[in-house]
């Protein structure tokens, strides 16, 4: 077998060789990878390179004969090709309506999500990578970057917290009106039994972030309010903890919410986290063009009034 011959194009370009070869050499678990790098094996125009070192269009990365591991036996679920409601595409960027219950990528017990099955879908796609990201239990519009280039733009734009992103959330009750600003810092930490959870924190605790989310009411019902939510701050299930912690839980939180309430819900048709990323408006990272994206509510959130004696 001959060594291969990568060239580095200008999506590429400022990418890291390390990251560069975990794309271009799928299936190579990545110790194998740094294990290449480290013995000199992997060069950047003839010469030896680490694994931060940093590409630039025209590079040729020479790799050495390589023998991928056979799926079967690497033990691990491959994804299954899925094809996701498209809200928007162009030549340079890829959004689609996730649903609820699927995680945006593996990890963490997940064998993969929204990106593997992407990926699996359109095995010719030179490059599909998120931009950001969905809890699990959260549904609506997510962005993918299909060039490399609308990828650096569109993160930059999330990092500056240009981008607005706005839910739409159902609570339990009849929010105030007078309440449009929840500024509360909030504190991640592992219970005892090593679940995630996240809480308002103490005054002074220099472990907690600053979190802001701005909130308008859009639909009242005797005991529902369905809220249009944006954050300003990106942080673990923000929505749920800031409107939890004013009284307000989202309607079949299960873990911040009323449980027998949600109980009750569920014979209702509303099985879920009622939280759903409605729209999103971002800078077009070729064109400059204002975008603003929207996926409706899906039919697994039914809006109320629901039948009061089952509540």
């Amino acid at each position: 077998m001959a060594a291969a011959l990568l060239d580095v194009d200008a999506e590429s370009a400022d990418q890291r060789l390390d990251n560069f070869l975990f794309r271009m050499l799928k299936g190579v678990p990545k110790s194998h990878v740094y294990r290449l790098i480290r013995s000199g094996q992997v060069r950047v125009n003839m010469g030896r390179a680490a694994a931060a070192t940093r590409l630039a269009a025209g590079d040729v990365v020479r790799v050495p004969p390589l023998r991928r591991p056979a799926r079967a036996a690497s033990g691990k679920r491959q994804a299954p090709a899925r094809a996701f409601d498209i809200v928007y595409e162009d030549e340079v960027l890829l959004a689609v309506d996730k649903p609820s219950g699927v995680a945006v990528h593996g990890g963490s017990g997940v064998s993969f999500g929204v990106i593997e099955q992407l990926r699996a879908a359109r095995p010719q796609a030179p490059l599909l990578e998120l931009v950001h990201r969905l809890d699990r239990g959260t549904s609506g519009v997510l962005l993918v970057a299909k060039r490399r280039s609308a990828l650096r733009a569109l993160q930059q734009q999330f990092r500056e917290r240009r981008v607005g992103k706005t839910y739409l959330a159902l609570v339990l009750g009849e929010w105030p009106q007078r309440l449009r600003v929840i500024d509360q810092p909030l504190h991640k930490h592992l219970l005892a039994s090593g679940e995630r959870h996240v809480a308002p924190a103490p005054a002074g605790d220099p472990a907690a972030r600053a979190a802001v989310t701005l909130v308008r009411v859009r639909q009242r019902w005797p005991a529902y309010t369905l809220l249009q939510v944006r954050i300003k701050t990106g942080r673990t299930h923000q929505i749920r903890v800031h409107l939890a912690a004013q009284g307000f839980p989202v309607a079949g939180d299960d873990k911040y919410g009323q449980f027998d309430h949600n109980r009750q819900l569920r014979k209702l048709g509303v099985k879920r986290l009622f939280l759903h990323a409605w729209q999103l408006q971002f800078t077009h990272p070729r064109s400059g063009e204002a975008m603003e994206l929207e996926a409706p509510l899906p039919p697994d959130l039914p809006l109320p009034p629901y039948a009061s004696d089952a509540i």
